[in-house]
Order: C-alpha cells, then sequence, then structure tokens
C-alpha cells in the first residue's frame, strides 16, 4: 500500500512537472496598461499629453504618437525602437535633446519596457476601466497543485461563496493565509453597523448568539436589509455624492427646501429599486412616463432634486449666466465623478492630461444638460409645487374646466401649474429708462420706464401671465409690438401687492420683441418688481358666465405661496439652448456649437437613444457601459471595507489606483447587472455573506508586513464609523435614538457661538421633543456652517460631490464627543441605564462595556474605569456644586450618578466603541 501511494506522488510529480515545464514562458511581451502607461504619463505626459503639446508630439492619442512632431521625426516607428525620435531621446548624452527635458532621467528598466514594447509593434490598448466588462471565471480550488482538492480541504470549507474564491486565489499569490471567522457578537455588530448604522439591540445579540442553526447569520442579514434604518444608513453615503444640503451654499447661503429628495433616497433603498432606475430618475425623471394628467409622476420628479443641489449665488453683483454656467458644469462634473468614477473636470479647460479624452468631448457631454431651466434665479424656479387643501381643490376645478372646453390643453396647463414652466425670467429682460435689478434676479420698473423683451414667440399666444410685486398704485404697464411706440398688445392695471396676473393680449403670429412701459403717475418713485412673465394660450371656454371666476381661480393657484422644492425641467422649443466649446474653459468664449454625444473613448450612444439627458442615463446604465457597474459596485465594496478594491473610488483613469482583485471586481460587477438586475440589497448580501468579510479583523506580525493596509483581504475590515454612525451609535445606545423618519431637517443641539447667518439673521433653534433625537441623516445642513461635530468627524461641506471621506484622527474629535451636548446628554443616560443594571459601581461599568462592545471586559480596562469613577465620585461629594455642570438633562443630581456619567462618557470615547471591528 505504502509503495503504491509513493508512485501515485511520483507519477503526480512528473505531471506537475510536464505543466511548470510546457507553461513557462520566456520573454513575456510588454503589456501596455500595466508596463508602458504608467511609464508615459510619469515621464512624458506632463509635456506632451492633453495639456501640453511639446514640439507638437502627444502620447495621448495612439495617432498622435505615430505621427511626425515639429522636427519632422516620428517619436514612435512600430517595430522599431532604434528608428523611434522617443528612444533616441531618452538615450541622448546632449541635455539640449535629452527626455525628459529637466526631469528625472528614465531607469534603465523603463527604457528597457519602452524599447521591447516598440520593438514588439507598439500595440495599444484601452484602460483597463475602458473595456466591455466581461464577466470572469470564478477560480476553482482544484487543480494538479492541491492534487484536484485533497491539499486545500480547509481552504474550500471556507470559502462560503465566489467572492472567497478570487480572495483565496489572490492570498496564495501573496503568501498569506485567511483569519478565523470573527465571534458572533463582534460579526453582528459588524454586520449591524454596515447595514443599517446602528448597533444591534441587546436581544438582537441574544437571539444571535443563542441560535445555533446553519443559517443563523443569514437570517440576521436577511432581518437587516428589510428594516427600515437601512435606507437611512445609505443614503448618509449619498448624500454627499449628491451634495445634498438644506441652504443654497456660496456667500448668503440661504435655505432651501429639499428634504424630500432626501427622503426618495431613503425610500428608494428601502424599497431596493434597480440601481438602474434609481439612476434614470435623478438624472432624467421629468422626462419619463407621465401620469394621466400628462405629467411625470411626483416621485420622479423629486428625484431629480439630485441636480438641483447645485449651488445657487444670491450675492449682489452676480453675473447669473455665470453662476448658471457653474451650476451646469457642476452636473457634468458630478455625473461622471458619481457614475462614470472619471476625473472628467479637468477636460473643461483641454483634452484629459493622462486619458484619450479630447476636450470638445466634455461639452458634448455637457449639451445634455444644458437646456435644464434653472438660471440661478433667487427664488431657485423651477420648483416643484405641491398643492394642499384648498388650493389642490382650485387646481382640480380649474383642470375639469379645461377638460370639458378644451381637453388638448390640459397637459400644458397642468405642466405650468406644478412647476411654472415654460416662462421668461425678468433677468433676462433688456433694461431701457427708470430700470434697475431688484432682489438680483428681478427687473425694477419705475413710473416711464421700460424694457425689451426679446424674440417672444406669439403664436397661439391668447394671454400674459406675469408675476409682479409693488407698492405703486394705480399703476398701468403697457406691452407693445416690436417698438416703444409700436401696437399695444395688453394694457395691465398692477395691483398694489405681490401677485400673479393673467391678462389678454391681442393674438399675433411668429416671434417678436416685446416692449413694456410704465405709466405710475400717482406714485412714480415707487418700484413695480417683476419676476417672470409667460405668454401661453388663454384658457378656453371664454363665452361661457363662470370663465372670469375660472380664470381668477388659476391666478390665485399661481400667487399662493405653497410648499415647494427645486427640481430639473427641460427646456424645449424656444427655451432649448446651443451648446459651445469653452475656448481654454472660458465661459465668455465660445468655440464650435457641438452636439449632445458621449465620449468616443467608451460605448457609443445607440442610435434609438433619445440626445436628452433621458438617453444619456439610458446609456449610463446600459450594459455596454464599461463604467458604471465597475465604479457602484467598488463604492459600496469601500463602505463595507473601508478600502474599495479600486481604492480611488472617484478615479478609475490611468492616474488612478490599479484594482487590488480585478477579476473579482469584473465579476461582482457583472454578477450586479446580470443575475441581481441592479438589486443594491442582493449585492450587499452577496458580499457580506462572504467569508471574506467575516473574518477577525485582528492582525498578526506576518500580515503586519505583508499585508498591514488588508489591502489583500487577509483579515476582516477594521474602520473608523462614521461621523452619523459615531453619533447614531451614542444615541442608540442611551436609549434616547428617535425612530421617527422622514420630514423637514431638524436642529439637534450644537454648541453655542457656531450659527451664524448675518445675511437673513436665521438662528440655529434646537428642535423639541423627539426631533432632537433622530439619526444624522435628518440633520439641517448649512454648506458654510454645517454641523460641527459632523465636521470634525470628516464629513464634507457638501459644497460639491465628494465620492471618498478621508479619515482623520485628531484632538478635535476626542473633544467633541467629550464635550459635545449630544454625547453629554447620552452619556447621562447611558449611566441611568448602567445603574438599572448592576448594584456596585463594578457591575455598572462592567455592564456599560457590554451593551457597547457586547463583549466582556478586561480587568486592566475595569481597573481604569474604576477608578475614574471613584476619583469623579469624591470630586462630586467634596463639590456638590460642581453636578449641575455634567448632570444637565435629567431630574437626579446625586455624585454616584454623576460619576457614573463621567464614566460612561470615557466608555462612549473608547477606541473599539468609535470602531467597526
Amino acid at each position: 500500500m505504502k509503495n503504491k501511494t509513493l508512485i501515485l506522488i511520483a507519477s503526480l510529480a512528473v505531471v506537475i512537472a510536464s505543466f511548470t515545464w510546457h507553461s513557462g514562458r520566456f520573454g513575456q511581451s510588454v503589456d501596455y496598461n500595466s508596463q508602458v502607461k504608467p511609464i508615459l504619463n510619469k515621464h512624458c505626459m506632463g509635456c506632451h499629453g492633453g495639456v501640453k503639446k511639446a514640439g507638437e508630439v502627444s502620447f495621448l492619442f495612439e495617432h498622435e504618437m505615430l505621427e511626425p512632431g515639429k522636427s519632422g521625426k516620428v517619436p514612435v516607428v512600430r517595430g522599431d525602437a532604434d528608428a523611434s525620435e522617443m528612444i533616441r531621446r531618452i538615450e541622448s548624452t546632449d541635455p539640449d535633446e535629452r527626455m525628459p527635458k529637466g526631469g528625472t532621467p528614465l531607469k534603465e528598466e523603463e527604457v528597457e519596457v519602452l524599447k521591447q514594447w516598440i520593438n514588439e509593434g507598439a500595440v495599444w490598448e484601452k484602460h483597463w476601466s475602458y473595456k466591455r466588462i466581461e464577466k470572469p471565471e470564478v477560480p476553482s480550488l482544484n487543480s494538479v497543485w492541491n492534487l484536484f482538492g485533497l491539499l486545500n480541504k480547509e481552504e474550500k470549507e471556507w470559502a462560503q461563496n465566489e467572492i472567497d474564491y478570487f480572495v483565496l486565489e489572490k492570498l496564495k499569490e501573496k503568501n498569506l493565509t485567511t483569519s478565523p471567522k470573527a465571534d458572533k457578537a463582534t460579526l453582528i455588530r459588524r454586520v449591524s453597523l454596515d447595514l443599517t448604522g446602528l448597533p444591534p439591540t441587546e436581544k438582537e445579540v441574544a437571539d444571535f448568539l443563542s441560535d445555533t442553526s446553519p443559517d443563523a447569520y443569514e437570517k440576521v442579514v436577511d432581518r437587516l436589509l428589510n428594516k427600515a434604518s437601512f435606507g437611512e444608513r445609505w443614503a448618509s453615503m449619498w448624500m454627499d455624492l449628491a451634495r445634498y444640503a438644506d441652504t443654497k451654499g456660496y456667500e448668503s447661503d440661504g435655505g432651501r427646501t429639499m428634504w424630500r429628495y432626501r427622503d426618495y433616497v431613503i425610500q428608494s433603498f428601502n424599497e431596493d429599486k434597480p440601481f438602474d432606475q434609481f439612476t434614470t430618475e435623478q438624472l432624467a425623471g421629468d422626462l419619463l412616463n407621465q401620469d394621466k394628467d400628462g405629467f411625470p409622476t411626483e416621485v420622479n420628479m423629486i428625484a431629480t432634486g439630485f441636480h438641483r443641489n447645485t449651488m445657487t449665488n444670491n450675492e449682489g453683483g452676480t453675473d447669473d449666466e455665470e453662476f448658471r454656467t457653474a451650476a451646469l458644469i457642476d452636473r457634468v462634473n458630478t455625473t461622471w465623478e458619481v457614475w462614470q468614477g472619471t476625473t472628467f473636470a479637468c477636460i473643461q479647460c483641454h483634452s484629459h492630461p493622462y486619458d484619450p479624452i479630447p476636450h470638445e468631448d466634455y461639452y458634448k457631454y455637457m449639451a445634455f444638460f444644458n437646456n435644464a431651466r434653472d438660471e440661478d434665479v433667487w427664488d431657485e424656479w423651477p420648483k416643484l409645487r405641491f398643492y394642499k387643501g384648498e388650493d389642490s381643490a382650485r387646481v382640480e376645478r380649474i383642470k375639469q374646466w379645461v377638460l370639458k372646453y378644451e381637453p388638448e390643453q390640459v397637459d400644458e396647463l397642468t405642466q405650468f401649474m406644478k412647476v411654472m414652466e415654460p416662462k421668461i425670467n425678468a433677468h433676462n429682460f433688456e433694461k431701457g429708462d427708470e430700470s434697475t435689478a431688484l432682489l438680483i434676479s428681478y427687473y425694477g420698473v419705475k413710473d416711464k420706464g421700460n424694457a425689451r423683451i426679446p424674440q417672444v414667440n406669439l403664436t397661439d399666444a391668447g394671454s400674459v401671465v406675469m408675476s409682479v410685486a409693488t407698492k405703486a398704485e394705480n399703476a398701468v404697464l403697457s406691452l407693445h409690438l416690436d417698438r416703444l411706440d409700436g401696437q399695444v398688445l395688453s394694457q395691465i392695471k398692477i395691483p398694489a401687492k405681490d401677485t400673479v396676473i393673467v391678462a389678454p393680449i391681442q393674438k399675433i403670429t411668429g416671434k417678436h420683441n416685446i416692449y413694456l412701459s410704465l405709466h405710475s403717475p400717482k406714485t412714480p418713485k415707487e418700484w413695480v418688481r417683476i419676476a417672470w412673465v409667460s405668454f401661453q394660450k388663454e384658457l378656453p371656454g371664454a363665452n361661457q358666465p363662470e370663465y372670469p371666476d375660472i380664470v381668477a381661480e388659476y391666478a390665485t393657484v399661481l400667487s399662493r405661496n405653497t410648499e415647494s422644492m427645486p427640481i430639473i425641467w427641460e427646456g424645449k422649443g424656444d427655451f432649448a439652448r446651443k451648446t459651445n466649446v469653452f475656448v481654454r474653459g472660458n465661459w465668455l468664449v465660445k468655440g464650435a456649437e457641438v452636439k449632445p454625444d458621449v465620449p468616443r473613448l467608451l460605448a457609443p450612444m445607440p442610435k434609438e437613444y433619445s440626445r436628452d439627458r433621458l438617453g444619456l442615463a439610458q446609456w449610463i446604465v446600459s450594459r455596454e457601459n464599461p463604467l458604471t457597474a465597475r465604479v457602484i459596485v467598488n463604492r459600496f465594496w469601500e463602505q463595507l471595507f473601508g478600502k474599495g478594491i479600486v481604492e480611488t473610488v472617484e478615479d478609475f483613469g490611468s492616474q488612478g489606483s490599479e484594482p487590488s482583485h480585478p477579476e473579482l471586481l469584473d465579476w461582482l460587477a457583472v454578477h450586479f447587472m446580470e443575475e441581481d438586475q441592479w438589486s443594491v440589497k442582493k449585492l450587499l448580501k452577496k458580499i457580506v455573506l462572504s467569508a471574506t468579510y467575516q473574518q477577525s479583523s485582528k492582525s498578526d506580525k506576518v500580515r503586519q508586513e505583508k499585508d498591514p493596509y488588508n489591502i489583500w483581504l487577509s483579515r476582516g475590515p477594521r474602520v473608523r464609523l462614521s461621523a452619523e454612525q459615531v453619533r447614531d451609535q451614542a444615541l442608540a445606545i442611551s436609549g434616547l435614538l428617535s425612530p421617527k423618519m422622514y420630514g423637514p431637517s431638524v436642529m439637534p443641539p450644537q454648541p453655542d457661538g457656531i450659527w451664524q447667518s448675518p445675511y437673513n439673521g436665521e438662528n440655529w433653534v434646537v428642535s423639541e421633543g423627539e426631533n432632537r433625537y433622530r439619526r444624522a441623516v435628518y440633520t439641517y445642513w448649512k454648506r458654510t456652517s454645517p454641523y460641527p461635530s459632523m465636521i470634525t468627524f470628516d464629513v464634507p461641506s457638501r459644497e460639491f460631490c465628494q465620492s471618498r471621506r478621508v479619515l482623520t484622527n485628531t484632538p478635535l474629535q476626542a473633544l467633541v464627543t467629550l464635550n459635545d451636548p449630544v454625547y453629554l446628554e447620552a452619556a447621562e443616560n447611558l449611566a441611568a441605564l448602567m445603574r438599572k443594571k448592576g448594584k456596585t459601581p463594578e457591575q455598572q461599568l462592567k455592564e456599560g462595556y457590554r451593551m457597547l462592545i457586547y463583549q466582556p471586559i478586561e480587568k486592566k480596562n475595569l481597573d481604569v474605569l474604576v477608578t475614574i469613577y471613584n476619583d469623579a465620585l469624591h470630586t462630586y461629594r467634596q463639590a456638590p456644586s460642581e453636578i449641575d455642570s455634567i448632570l444637565v438633562f435629567g431630574q437626579d443630581k446625586s455624585p454616584e450618578l454623576a460619576a457614573l456619567t463621567v464614566s460612561a462618557n470615557v466608555l462612549l470615547n473608547m477606541a473599539n466603541v468609535l470602531t467597526k471591528e
């Protein structure tokens, strides 16, 4: 028997040796992406790329490197490195000729790589991330190396799903091993914080610890995925990407009603809305299917708030078109960063310095967004209006009237009552005599004043609808055709109040200049302010006796100060804009006109797709787009592991990080699109059920040397909690957290003297009742004065999209959690709970630690806490007046509770409490 075993092993050794001999490759071909492109980017692109083309030579595009430069010589001659001017210059000893000019010479091995590449034909490739995603084969654990699975039984038992096979393959390559599974208490805390942003309850931990069934952990995961808190946790991530805020930004930074968009995101994650649908609604909700009134559904309109989170500049003296353009550029850059993970912003001024994307492609892409109707006006039109009560009844009466007398007009009338578009904003008026700008975006006119409204399409127009405000008495506004003294189209008596006027005009066809003039002799110094004007069809049924009442109701509806939120609305026909290249990125210097299109580097947009934001959104989430699924999967992975498979989650280009597990990334991306049908919950479940995710986060000497940053996933994730999780955990553990969801943003306690609003005198008014204790995602967000404790824990100000929070660890963070009123109240409440769970201070402190970590406390740590408690107790017994400084929120003022509160505050600040193990 022994001899047979030896013969079998010897035979296998011969087979393995033969495999090794035949598979050995000498003189491997040079890979452009991994070997050549990094050298070009490092040494050449600074002078010979998208920004500069010194000597008329560029290595950004394939055809450019093969064309003669200014000297007449060809940089790269395929198949002949010796004849290539690039190599001659690199190897030249003449300092005036040697490349890189004035830079560090290339290393000998780098030169050899370039030579070999050229001699092999200078094969040009797309960067890996720009290639179509093909689903790789899942690595097998059976091979001749492990006797077809006989030698790696533990690995096969360890792996839980396909993710683990990819990870195991990489660990073997790096001579690393897996880590043991995390203990159950640690695992449920980890997955609870990851999926819901909240720690588990004591009962949830106890139930999991007592559940010995094989699928106990999967049941926990399923329960967490179905919790309402799931959507709140992932909306917190999305708020950074959407640059969500409750204010407009810039210097004055006034308030803005955007909370319905935040609620839309929460609901979308909780419903597990397919990510492709989630994408399309946000980018083009106004262009999606319409409801019975011919208007997009309310949820789709709210979704477009994603791109109305751009800032509006209400400072006096600013140019509205300049800042409309700034918002437009931000939408382009944000769309690329969020879904395509590419540094597209630099192409605004020149071709991309490192990736083959030409300058004009930026503006072709910008053309998709250029027809949005917002114009940086003070009141932020267009806005979706939410009618309630009697206003809602008025709207229905108007619609029923129109349905009765001219049904085909219902769609456009509903549209105007919902979003007040299309209209001409008054900042577009060309001012004449006695005219000025009021409140930055409005047109102001006095007696004998005038203005011109250029090129208005009057075909089919039978009425003028105008938003006006004045204190002038008996003022009359006249509209003239083509000249200031031309035919009078309408004379309008302006009431001395803020209102919307609906007035008839004479019927004219074609486009004309409209001149307006004001006659206000009784109060000639009073301004008449005009916000906007719209030329519309007259309401039908003019021969009916109730007609004047319907017109009055229409004016009343439009005048009402309803709840509303900024949304995106597409300008069509006369309200569509041309898009031009900005020469060197300067919006004032227009170059060639361009039409909407996507970069040539990526898959082309199918001809059947509309050339608008809807077609763009469909292209973004199409199977042929190489970036979207990779980028999104990587985002979710980064949230769970603290580091993306591509670390630079914001940059998948050639200057970004290479993926640590490229095949795993592509497998997950294709699986997300094809098998999961863009289900975020299925993706997250797949990841957290993997053995890779369930590993213990403890490290050792070998891992510290070979995998200090856990790039190869040789252990489980250990990541500092996010700002939102730090706050929500403190409230949850102390029993203060409110489960209330949705609605306007709230103002929890913050230190005095931080909030300042010099422009409008607003104050930070601390919310009352349970609103004081709501989750961090509901906190009112002012861009110029963000909630201070969360800013200290690395939340961005959200002026612009931010893909990745660069985690810091500063003394300011400890000062926040030790002194901020939110954490002091949490500590006091936690102390009250601890006191109920033990009779002695030692028992109470043990229970407090267990409530936070679900683990028994080590004796040395308990001794430290007991010392802290005793010192504090001695202090408060000696100086009872000091108790009020620590016990601020409850009725009990005993020295014992004060000392326990100090100890609870210390517990909340322990490293393993602020960290996801």
